[in-house]
């Protein structure tokens, strides 16, 4: 049975084994591993042709596809297979290369055993390049790799290897040693070519030791072992040890008579590799017969004395041919090198590129987690700021501290909003933000947008221009929470820079087909406008016309960057004109897909305080858990403006405690505390008391958390800092039983 109906056959078993219930992508992987195999399978047949380019070839087809279907371990070998080759094809740098990545991936998933095997091959190389130190300190890594008792049958060629060493070295005993280990190893797992080669080279070590009978048994035993198991290149070397050890021994007929075995066996070596040789063998045996074709021919006409002008003109057409042909293949020969030397500069490169390409993602995650902690710590004493800030102004306070007040409100906000940016540029970068489509009327959502941005603009004297072209749908299905913060973020932009001039916002179809609308959004000032050189790097993060514009006119510089984010999720496009001194266009358009308006019941607004004094408050308990004093005092001030008391602990322990004893309504659960977390507090609470509501309390980033807060049991989420109406009316819900849409 050929090798592809094996596998089409052990396909088909693993196929009926499960039933059919495999899935497309493990159909997929199951393919996939069929064709690593068959890649690795063919290198290996190449390799023993001599064939090593072919054979480099399929290795790396092999480590595309390990790396495609995420197989570490075959990674980390195939990656010490093409080591090998790159060593034999003369890339010992390449060779050094590619067993350092083989040695960082089986380092990370512990693969104790290609890790060893890996440290040797190296020790091998470095060894060949007279590197002795290193090469021994890589055998060392080596059998200190080899842990595990099913490894202990590869300590016999690691032993071997560094008895080739210490030989060279001139140090006798430590190779003897050495190899003394390698026999018994060899000898117990049947290891005949590591025996047979260990045995000859104790045969030399004995000989610069001038103990020739032992070296002559140490031979002749791995001699016989070499004939057992055809091992030719093993009886090559015996011979040659043989011949040696006896002109020591000035027996020069039993010299002679093994140098001639060896001689005739490494002509026949020879001969074979001949078949495999490299391009620039082949090319250079060509040319050298071309060339003794030519005296060939030149004796010849010397000898005969060729009179004929045919002749003459056969000979010279002969001579001009083969000088053509050999100065053909001189040229390809070159060319061929030209494209090695090409194609090893390449493989560097994309080597580099490859590490440059890691160093950047770990930075970009470092960044994430540090933006993700920062903005965490940052959220939980801003609560403290916002709240107490609140509280005062809302405890009637003196007429010359109303302005300072306010001005440290401001600020609270300006710094909870450059926050909410932050985390809104991290979420785009790393792919997290998700859609959440929905109906909704697009003309009333930018007219309620444009209300609530009109007062900024009189402030500054500026008129806003509505144009929502005629007979253009107004219902959508999208995102119009999105659409919402680009509309927010490009109109509060041109607000910002437009002082007693104009605004336009406009809106007009670009393209329909059936319901599918491309929607061509315009808001157009006629402010400060912005420069040529900084047009191009105005979507970009952190970036402003210049340092006196941001002083100036404020800002965090990250408002377009945002909405560039946003609107390549939405699938839309974006670019503007400006013109220093006479406005700036913003164009963007989004796909929208039309639908018919539905009838909405009007639901009217109530103020949720007062609805909260309107229950039976006497018979309410909440539970504040919160380790910060300060946020303990501005929740319980929150709770008592409410009418609501409540009870305060500053750990999870105490928190399942106090729930076991004491029947409360509900829990508000912050979630960094010493001892257990509010996740761990939450989890046990609900071991025995399901229906109790429970509320994280929290500053963590809630995109990241959202799975973890759902399994651990919490009802809602209110993130610190919360906007009070907020927070009143999911504690109004939770209190009253209505669901928050009635409440």
């Amino acid at each position: 049975m050929s090798q592809t109906k094996l596998y089409i056959f052990l396909f088909f078993i693993v196929f009926g084994v499960t039933n059919q219930a495999q899935t497309t992508d493990e159909l997929d992987i199951g393919e996939l591993e069929i064709s690593l195999q068959q890649q690795l399978d063919q290198a290996k047949l190449l390799t023993t042709r001599g064939d090593y380019y072919n054979a480099k070839d399929n290795l790396e087809k092999a480590l595309d596809i390990s790396i495609k279907i995420n197989d570490r371990k075959s990674e980390g070998v195939i990656h010490t297979k093409i080591a090998k080759l790159q060593y034999l094809i003369e890339e010992p740098e390449q060779a050094i290369s590619s067993l350092t990545k083989a040695i960082n991936i089986q380092r990370t998933i512990n693969d104790k055993t290609n890790l060893g095997l890996t440290y040797n091959i190296r020790g091998v190389i470095h060894s060949n390049l007279k590197q002795y130190k290193t090469a021994l300190e890589y055998y060392s890594n080596a059998l200190n790799s080899f842990e595990d008792e099913s490894s202990e049958k590869y300590e016999a060629e690691v032993n071997l290897n560094e008895a080739r060493v210490y030989n060279k070295l001139g140090q006798p005993e430590k190779a003897h040693e050495k190899l003394e280990r390698a026999i018994i190893i060899a000898n117990k797992y049947e290891l005949n070519r590591v025996l047979s080669s260990s045995y000859i080279l104790n045969a030399n070590v004995y000989q610069s030791k001038e103990e020739y009978n032992l070296a002559l048994d140490q031979a002749q035993t791995g001699l016989d072992i070499a004939q057992e198991n055809n091992s030719t290149e093993n009886l090559n070397n015996a011979y040659l040890t043989l011949s040696k050890i006896y002109q020591s021994k000035k027996q020069y007929k039993s010299a002679n008579l093994y140098l001639n075995k060896h001689i005739q066996l490494s002509d026949s070596l020879l001969n074979i590799q001949r078949e495999n040789l490299s391009t620039e063998k082949s090319t250079q045996h060509i040319v050298d017969y071309q060339n003794a074709e030519n005296q060939q021919l030149k004796d010849q006409i010397t000898e005969a004395d060729v009179g004929s002008n045919l002749a003459r003109i056969t000979t010279i057409l002969s001579i001009s041919l083969i000088t053509i042909l050999s100065l053909l293949t001189l040229s390809l020969y070159k060319n061929n090198n030209i494209r090695l030397r090409t194609n090893n500069m390449l493989q560097i490169k994309n080597d580099e590129l490859i590490v440059a390409k890691e160093k950047a993602e770990l930075a970009s995650k470092t960044k994430a987690n540090f933006l993700s902690t920062v903005t965490h710590e940052l959220r939980t004493p801003l609560y403290a700021v916002t709240g107490l800030t609140n509280l005062l102004l809302d405890e009637e306070p003196k007429e010359k501290q109303i302005p300072h007040l306010k001005s440290l409100k401001f600020s609270g906000d300006y710094l909870l909003t450059f926050i909410n940016d932050i985390l809104q540029i991290n979420k785009i970068e790393a792919n997290k933000v998700e859609l959440d489509p929905e109906d909704f009327n697009l003309k009333t959502k930018i007219e309620n947008v444009i209300a609530a941005l009109n007062n900024s603009a009189k402030d500054n004297n500026t008129k806003i221009h509505f144009d929502y072209e005629e007979n253009l749908p107004e219902t959508y299905i999208g995102d119009q929470l999105k659409i919402s913060q680009i509309l927010i973020n490009l109109l509060g932009n041109a607000i910002k820079f437009t002082k007693d001039g104009d605004i336009w916002v406009r809106v007009k179809k670009a393209e329909v087909k059936k319901n599918l609308y491309q929607i061509n959004f315009e808001i157009q000032d006629n402010g400060i406008g912005i420069s040529k050189e900084k047009q191009e790097q105005m979507f970009e993060s952190f970036s402003q016309g210049s340092i006196q514009i941001n002083r100036k006119y404020g800002g965090t510089g990250l408002g377009l960057s945002i909405v560039k984010g946003l609107i390549k999720i939405l699938e839309g496009k974006i670019y503007l004109k400006s013109q220093l001194g006479k406005g700036t266009s913003f164009f963007f358009e989004l796909p929208l897909k039309h639908v018919e308006p539905k009838k909405k019941a009007i639901v009217k607004e109530s103020k949720h305080i007062e609805n909260i004094k309107a229950l039976d408050l006497e018979n309410i308990k909440i539970l504040v858990v919160e380790d910060n004093k300060i946020n303990q005092m501005i929740t319980k001030k929150i709770l008592t403006k409410m009418g609501l008391g409540c009870d305060i602990v500053d750990n999870g322990e105490e928190a399942v405690n106090m729930v076991k004893n004491t029947e409360y309504n509900v829990v508000l659960m912050d979630i960094h505390m010493p001892g257990i977390s509010g996740l761990e507090a939450t989890r046990r609470i609900r071991v025995f008391n399901k229906e109790l509501t429970i509320f994280a309390l929290t500053a963590v980033t809630l995109e990241d958390k959202m799975h973890e807060f759902d399994e651990a049991g919490f009802d809602d989420i209110i993130s610190k800092p919360f906007k009070q109406e907020t927070f009143e009316k999911k504690l109004y819900t939770a209190l009253s039983g209505k669901s928050e849409a009635t409440a």
